[in-house]
């Protein structure tokens, strides 16, 4: 029964109304800060294949980076339990500093270690980030008299559109700093990397004018709890969403969005536009999928108001992403003009705006009392998504890559509408 009265909350908020106060101001810091940090992050991502293809340690870097992001993600909720929201985003943004810094002299002895710190940041740093967007929304929601799954739908949707432009705002720097180094020499892309280090540095400053939450969930839980007890916390962290119907009908769906994004990264870029635009297209073709992504979570955000406008969202990301997957697996890829690969590219920066907002939108609403424990599971699954794609694209044909991805697209969207429609029932028995 406690389940169901959970679910009967999903459009009705009817906690007490306090005094006013706008949270606002938190969602904009928030929000710039993982800007900064993340297009000095995500250019250097999609500079690590090109840039260190000694021994293809850029490549390595990424699949142990991920991989790493993976188990991390496992104990992350602990640890963000145990620091509370804020002081884990602070130590979150150091593993990207490290990373960034660790360009500057690209080796096995400096690419490796800060690749593992940097999974362990990044599953403290996304764990964090949910908890604390989530509980922000609440509290505005809450202290303002205003519905609450349309605040967090908004608070999602503005972070999720200044987020998505980091691949705009990053890749024209690369473009800029990078235009006339034959082929990326050490001094170009020395230079590049000196002036993301600075970015992150301000998003780390940025970082600290977070304001603390003021919900008990942000209170540190463990910090003088006994060895055993926090074990238990961390085992039921761990297994105790996994136990609910609810997480295992959306972990398709979360495993679906990190391959639909490692896709991009991995097979789209190198297989299809580069054989038709060269190299230097593809920081063009990851604008336009970025600006795209970045308008459409603005939009999605805004449009989300509950469970039924998720669905319908979700619904829209799935069959445009279905047609332009469809498409590739039927037509001639390497032959498509520059206007077909960056409508496709605009395209699949849509659908991953929808499946990024909608997401952690549908955890923060359906996991009220274990905020920290969801936004950890939907890390898990979509690292490992990733990480499994990095290290297994150079084995796998196209095609099949292609026919990988519309089976799990289908399995996920089956297992979204079963949630969807038990949710439905459960709420209309009361």
């Amino acid at each position: 029964m406690d389940s169901v009265d959970e679910e009967a909350r999903l459009l009705v908020n009817d906690a007490p109304i306090s005094a006013p106060v706008n949270y606002t101001r938190d969602v904009h810091v928030l929000s710039f800060a993982f800007l900064l940090i993340f297009l000095a992050y995500g250019a250097a991502q999609n500079l690590e294949s090109t840039v260190n293809t000694e021994e293809d340690l850029g490549t390595t870097s990424l699949g142990i980076l991920y991989l790493s992001f993976t188990f991390f993600s496992l104990v992350a909720s602990l640890v963000v339990r145990a620091l509370g929201t804020k002081n884990a985003l602070i130590l979150g943004t150091t593993g990207y500093w490290l990373f960034t810094a660790a360009n500057l002299k690209p080796t096995w002895f400096t690419m490796v270690p800060a690749s593992l710190y940097l999974g362990f940041a990044a599953s403290i740093i996304w764990v964090a980030q949910g908890t604390y967007l989530t509980s922000t929304a609440r509290n505005h929601a809450r202290k303002n008299g205003l519905h609450e799954g349309t605040v967090i739908g908004n608070f999602n949707g503005e972070f999720w559109g200044v987020f998505a432009s980091h691949q705009v705002i990053g890749n024209i720097i690369s473009l800029v700093v990078l235009k006339d180094e034959a082929g990326g020499s050490t001094d170009g892309t020395t230079v590049l990397f000196l002036i993301f280090l600075c970015v992150v540095t301000l998003g780390i400053v940025l970082m600290w004018f977070l304001r603390k939450e003021d919900s008990k969930e942000e209170e540190p839980s463990l910090s003088s709890s006994s060895l055993r007890s926090s074990i238990l916390s961390l085992s039921k962290s761990v297994v105790a969403p996994l136990a609910d119907r609810r997480m295992i009908l959306t972990i398709p769906l979360i495993a679906y969005s990190g391959l639909q994004a490692a896709f991009v990264w991995a097979k789209f870029t190198k297989q299809v536009v580069t054989p038709s635009l060269g190299v230097s297209g593809v920081g063009g073709a990851m604008a336009v999928y970025g600006a795209a992504d970045a308008v459409c979570s603005l939009v999605a955000g805004r449009l989300t108001s509950g469970l039924p406008s998720i669905t319908f969202l979700v619904s829209g990301g799935a069959v445009i992403q279905a047609v332009v997957f469809i498409w590739l697996l039927l037509g001639q890829s390497e032959t498509l003009g520059t206007v077909y690969l960056l409508l496709i590219s605009a395209v699949l920066g849509i659908g991953d705006g929808v499946f990024n907002t909608q997401l952690n939108a549908l955890l923060g609403i359906l996991f009220k009392h274990d905020t920290e424990g969801a936004f950890a599971q939907l890390k898990v699954w979509q690292s490992a998504t990733i990480s499994i794609v990095f290290f297994f694209s150079p084995y796998i044909s196209m095609q099949t890559m292609l026919v990988i991805i519309l089976f799990i697209l289908c399995l996920s969207y089956v297992a979204f509408l079963t949630l969807t429609v038990w949710v439905e029932k459960s709420f209309s028995r009361l």
